[in-house]
């Protein structure tokens, strides 16, 4: 009977744990709500300095009457009920406007914010675990978007034909991303960051000049929304309605769409950084020779980091295409790479086990979000000065004093 009555009493406790992360993560889906509903400038300005200001005394009510220590303990033991908590949350983010507001303006937001995140990263393997400066990352995410707008355009009749070029435009930018990290492999720092700034733009000047294939300056317009047999993305879902107005209309599934690449990017980076090669990539971040000297394979590990970063932004390209519906060369010039470095800086370079570098994800949301034109760079960059307490992965010796 003791045994039973202390089995009870720890299940009320994990389970009053898991109530209070759920509670905490409706509260802060609650709070995003009220400040994207905050459309004018003013306004959203003033609830930033109120919310800076409540945060401090926030924190400190919090840790005097103790309560901040239990909310860290329950998301320290619960955080698979936090992770699915999450995960729930992004599933019903959109449905809170759609349902409620009626206005799926800012499931479109949310959605090029997801996009940013998934550049952001594919980007952070080459240049927070790598340690490998790449200003040419937009050229990948240009090479995804291009195929994938020229096979649903030239093959409309054949549905398959775009979810068959998903892992063909995967294979294809990571292929071109090895073909830039090859002649790198010898480069270092400012020079390396010339050669892949000039990759970046020799893409994006074919892709202006060559009008027989990309259309030239004009683009390619009229992409048409990826299908499944006779169902288009673009329908959403018909039948439900809320008021006569739809509830889950074509941005939500390309809202979902983009949530469900993000995440699968996320699992993989995780994956990777904690294996054998991610900590190979650790090592060349912080000494390069000292990772040779101790047995590693830098030029394969600097190629996979090069490959692999490309690859996830080739993909990230064909959904920027297909949710647009259109492109052309200015699309991708050389300020969308440096954004999304400063995404990937604002965040914190790497992302060690226990999840850090989360914050890109709410630079790239921040970005899109905000009302305020000026202020909206000023988010984005305010991270550039930013330097990241780097971790040594016990790949590399400590270097004699």
């Amino acid at each position: 009977m003791l045994d039973s009555g202390r089995t009870e009493l720890s299940r009320a406790g994990v389970w009053r744990r898991r109530g209070l992360v759920w509670a905490l993560e409706a509260l802060l889906l609650a709070f995003v709500v009220v400040a994207l509903r905050l459309s004018r400038p003013p306004v959203f300005i003033a609830f930033l300095v109120i919310c800076a200001a409540a945060v401090p005394l926030g924190l400190h009510f919090l840790r005097k009457k103790g309560w901040l220590t239990t909310i860290s303990e329950a998301f320290q033991h619960q955080p698979t009920a936090a992770r699915a908590g999450a995960v729930v949350l992004l599933f019903l983010f959109p449905f809170v406007f759609t349902v409620l507001f009626r206005d799926p303006y800012w499931v479109y937001v949310a959605t090029v914010a997801g996009i940013y995140v998934c550049l952001a990263l594919g980007l952070n393997i080459v240049v927070g675990l790598a340690g490998l400066l790449d200003l040419g990352y937009v050229a990948f995410y240009a090479i995804g978007a291009y195929s994938a707008a020229l096979v649903s355009v030239h093959f409309p009749q054949y549905w398959w034909a775009l979810w068959i070029w998903v892992p063909c435009s995967l294979v294809l930018a990571g292929l071109l991303g090895v073909v830039l990290g090859f002649p790198t492999l010898r480069l270092r720092g400012d020079y390396l960051a010339i050669v892949t700034l000039g990759f970046g733009e020799i893409i994006r000047i074919i892709l202006n000049n060559w009008d027989s294939v990309t259309n030239g300056p004009k683009g390619i317009a009229g992409i048409p929304a990826p299908r499944i047999g006779s169902y288009s993305l673009a329908e959403g879902v018909p039948g439900i309605l809320v008021g006569g107005a739809p509830v889950w209309g074509k941005e939500v599934n390309y809202y979902l769409v983009t949530v469900a690449y993000a995440l699968f990017i996320a699992v993989v980076v995780g994956r990777l950084d904690r294996s054998r090669i991610g900590r190979a990539w650790r090592a060349i971040r912080e000494d390069e020779l000292a990772a040779e000297a101790m047995g590693i394979d830098t030029t394969r590990a600097k190629l996979l980091a090069f490959g692999i970063g490309a690859s996830f932004a080739g993909v990230a390209g064909l959904l920027f295409a297909h949710i647009q519906t259109f492109i052309d060369p200015m699309s991708f010039v050389f300020m969308e790479s440096a954004i999304i470095l400063c995404m990937v800086v604002l965040g914190g370079d790497g992302i060690d086990s226990r999840g850090r570098g989360r914050s890109r994800h709410l630079g790239c949301l921040a970005r899109e979000a905000t009302p305020v034109p000026g202020l909206q760079d000023a988010l984005v960059w305010s991270g550039s000065s930013g330097h990241d307490d780097r971790q040594t992965s016990g790949f590399v010796a400590a270097p004699a004093s």
